[in-house]
């Protein structure tokens, strides 16, 4: 008796002891990516549940129980900063970035209380029409299909033209006025299936695990998005995890199979996450068409550490998409094809950049970013006239072929 109740009680502690998780991360200045030294981070509703940050700007909670969690994180000469909604799982540790602001003006402390206020943006500079969205709100939004543009169409203002694309209208305006910026750098629309001059298709190339808190405005734009009358994704990749290896696979309808894998690089607090997606919903029948249409994509940031030559991070996406509708195989209500035609799709894009920031002195750095894309869309229909007859005949009537290519340096 005495052999199957300590038995017992050592199962118990196995399974108490599974209901915590870890979050770690880093706390960094907003402009000049610097890391915080001394910010007091804690979670929401817990008691003794707190750490300062250490001279990297590290911090590390232990023992966080499972479940939706709230990170605070304060400083005296910054506003304060936090994540809500972190989806603390066991078996699998929280990586988080935090930027805060550096106040303007000293003033008496006064001791206050309040809310968690979502719309105050990452930019400094946006101040009014903006609203910064974290990953958790993607995965979290009904019908959104893990795809950033469905969950910006729950915001006031913003709408999209239905169900089989993504395209962002704001208060009117055209969809080809958005702008998609990933880490500082204009990219082409991120979306498979997409053709030249929109910014939109029936299925996202962005991976939402891979994205940190990242900010969409829709007017007043700051002067640094360029070429932006309708919105702006201003989108961030996060950091992976600084101290071990974690690896993930999961399935999903839209997003398909999908592999990630993250953790240490180099041994100078440098970091990778990485993912691969492959799209399987013309195989589960879900595409809106008897066609089989053909997706993937990939996304990586490389965080090389603190150097003497400054920090380095590499970073990219990549979507490449196809589908061939023909006319004989589809079924008369095809929403996509009629049977007196074949239409041949294919599209792509890529987006690559380099970026580094280095301090000059205790209050200047520099910042630079180089980083290249590039988008392709062809598009071939042929159409049968007298289909069935002795008289059939197939005759090339559309064919396009689009290309461009763009070289950034800021």
């Amino acid at each position: 008796m005495k052999t199957y109740l300590i038995i017992i009680f050592s199962l118990f502690s196995i399974f108490i002891n599974a209901q915590t998780s870890i979050i770690r991360g880093k706390v960094i200045d907003k402009q000049s990516e610097k890391p915080i030294v001394g910010a007091n981070v804690s979670i929401l509703g817990l008691e003794n549940a707190s750490e300062i940050t250490d001279a990297d700007g590290n911090f590390k909670l232990s023992n966080v129980p499972l479940g939706r969690q709230t990170i605070q994180v304060s400083l005296m000469g910054y506003d304060d900063a936090s994540i809500p909604d972190i989806d603390v799982t066991s078996g699998k540790d929280n990586n988080i970035i935090v930027s805060m602001t550096e106040k303007f003006n000293t003033l008496n402390e006064v001791v206050i209380s309040g809310g968690i206020n979502k719309a105050k943006a990452i930019n400094k500079m946006a101040a009014v029409s903006v609203r910064q969205f974290s990953v958790e709100e993607v995965n979290r939004y009904a019908g959104g299909r893990s795809d950033v543009a469905r969950l910006a169409s729950n915001f006031a203002g913003v709408s999209t033209a239905d169900d089989s694309r993504n395209d962002i209208i704001v208060r009117g305006n055209s969809p080809v006025g958005l702008l998609w910026r990933l880490e500082g750098l204009p990219i082409p629309s991120p979306n498979h299936f997409s053709t030249l001059g929109t910014t939109g298709s029936p299925v996202s190339a962005l991976n939402p695990n891979l994205l940190a808190n990242s900010d969409f405005i829709t007017s007043a734009f700051p002067a640094e998005y360029g070429n932006a009358i309708g919105g702006v994704f201003d989108l961030g990749f996060r950091k992976g995890n600084t101290e071990k290896y974690e690896y993930t696979v999961s399935v999903g309808a839209y997003p398909g199979i999908e592999a990630m894998a993250e953790g240490p690089l180099l041994k100078k607090g440098g970091s990778f996450v990485a993912s691969a997606r492959y799209g399987i919903v013309g195989a589960l029948g879900l595409g809106g068409t008897s066609a089989q249409p053909n997706y993937n994509d990939a996304s990586f940031n490389l965080d090389f550490g603190k150097t003497k030559a400054g920090v380095f991070a590499l970073f990219g996406i990549y979507g490449s998409s196809n589908i061939d509708i023909l006319g004989k195989k589809i079924k008369n209500d095809d929403l996509f094809g009629a049977n007196d035609e074949d239409s041949f799709v294919i599209s792509g894009f890529n987006s690559f950049g380099l970026k580094h920031t280095i301090n000059i002195g205790e209050k200047s750095y520099l910042k630079t970013t180089i980083g290249t894309s590039s988008t392709l869309q062809n598009f071939k229909n042929d159409r049968y006239y007298n289909l069935g007859q002795a008289t059939e005949t197939k005759i090339r009537f559309t064919e396009t072929d689009n290309k461009e290519n763009r070289l950034t340096f800021s």
